[in-house]
């Protein structure tokens, strides 16, 4: 490659993609009955090779490159008006295209080759993809945009925003952590809805489990737990419920790596025993019923919005109440105080309360030894109060099962704190 003249490889590049794009073009069209494109292979290669010798004439001053830009947007305007004349076709792709052809030179030139070579592929994605385009965006309500536009503004906008410095002295919390917090569980619970109602709309029990899982375990214990009375396999529910279970240790540990790192591989050993227990009591469950397969439009788990801002401002109220609750059991009661607070908060959502752990001046005044052992006994409050909920709300069969597999995950969880830490 070194033997190569350097402009000779910028050349080829620009004809190969040029010519590349041009017979995206021809098949993109080519079903077309009544061609209305100005072109294809041959014509937007020759545009590739035109920008190219009008950079390299005078690279140092760009108005001949930019006269033959006009020159080529000029006959391309008359193209376009005639088409809308003629065709009624209000389509400016192509045109669009021609355009970035063009500029593939200067770009080749002014720019790392990776640049050049992103800009080229998208534009051959873009173009390629246009009815999968169309189909998804099909999917989309107004609602979806306006959530998107409530998640750029509270993670772009609102966050940057915000003083790193603490609220006070004795709240060793700053209003960009707590409302990085926020950030952070709504960026997970907003993947999560995401992929399952554009990626797996009509999942079944254990998908539907798993994404939910994600979203709030306790939720979707409830609402699989209500299906049970329906007729639904008391087995596959509970197995559901159970993945949700272990879902939640996974979200717990991804927020303890964003957080405190040192934390989280403390807390890595006993959640990873916890969640390879959960894998066979879900198999378990799962493949007990001889049948395993199920429409799935039977299991339909319908996500509130993440990024309500009731919710935003429910959850950041939980923060500061529980920053404010654990720092006074921290310094009155020690480390006693917080595993007693810990079962006891169990009861509620439970990562307001774990990321104020994660996070908060209880570090500095309790050892992580110490915050780990808060943290699975939340977890194994929370899957007590989640045992509570699917036997009051489920069938009659359902009850026993999820009695067990709730028991055995409650008891391993005090036997990691007791081996573990």
């Amino acid at each position: 490659m070194a033997s190569i003249p350097p402009d000779l490889s910028r050349f080829l590049f620009v004809t190969l993609f040029s010519l590349l794009i041009g017979l995206e073009q021809r098949k993109h069209h080519t079903d077309e009955a009544d061609q209305t494109l100005f072109g294809t292979d041959r014509t937007f290669s020759l545009i590739g090779i035109l920008g190219f010798i009008l950079y390299i004439i005078s690279p140092g001053n760009l108005l001949v490159f930019l006269t033959g830009g006009v020159s080529i947007s000029l006959f391309l305007a008359i193209y376009y008006h005639n088409k809308i004349k003629i065709k009624k076709n209000l389509g400016i792709t192509s045109i669009v295209i021609a355009l970035i052809t063009y500029c593939l030179a200067p770009l080749i030139y002014l720019q790392p080759v990776w640049i050049a070579l992103l800009i080229g592929v998208s534009v051959l994605i873009l173009t390629e993809v246009k009815e999968d385009l169309f189909n998804f965006s099909k999917k989309f309500s107004r609602d979806e945009f306006l959530t998107l536009a409530k998640f750029i503004i509270i993670a772009g906008i609102v966050l940057p925003l915000l003083p790193h410095d603490p609220i006070s002295k004795n709240f060793n919390i700053s209003p960009y952590q707590l409302w990085l917090t926020i950030v952070a569980v709504s960026s997970i619970s907003y993947l999560s809805y995401l992929i399952k109602k554009f990626v797996f709309p009509n999942s079944g029990i254990l998908l539907t489990a798993l994404l939910g899982g994600m979203y709030s375990s306790t939720a979707t214990t409830i609402i699989l737990a209500r299906e049970s009375k329906e007729g639904r396999r008391a087995n596959q529910i509970t197995a559901g419920i159970l993945s949700a279970t272990g879902m939640m240790y996974c979200r717990l540990l991804i927020l303890a790596f964003m957080f405190n790192m040192k934390i989280a591989q403390k807390l890595l050993p006993g959640f990873l025993v916890l969640i390879l227990a959960s894998i066979p009591l879900v198999w378990y469950f799962w493949h007990k019923d001889s049948n395993t397969n199920r429409a799935p439009e039977e299991c339909q788990q319908k996500h509130k919005n993440p990024l309500e801002l009731k919710t935003a401002i429910v959850f950041g109220f939980l923060f500061a109440f529980f920053g404010i609750i654990t720092q006074i059991v921290v310094q009155t009661y020690g480390k006693l105080g917080v595993n007693i607070l810990s079962f006891i908060v169990g009861v509620t959502d439970i990562d307001p309360y774990i990321l104020n752990l994660f996070q908060g001046g209880a570090t500095v005044m309790i050892s992580v030894d110490s915050i780990v052992k808060a943290t699975i006994i939340a977890t194994a409050s929370n899957n007590l109060i989640k045992m509570i909920y699917a036997i009051s709300l489920g069938s009659q069969v359902l009850k026993k099962k999820v009695a067990v597999g709730f028991s055995i995950l409650i008891v391993l969880s005090f036997l990691i704190i007791l081996g573990l830490y």
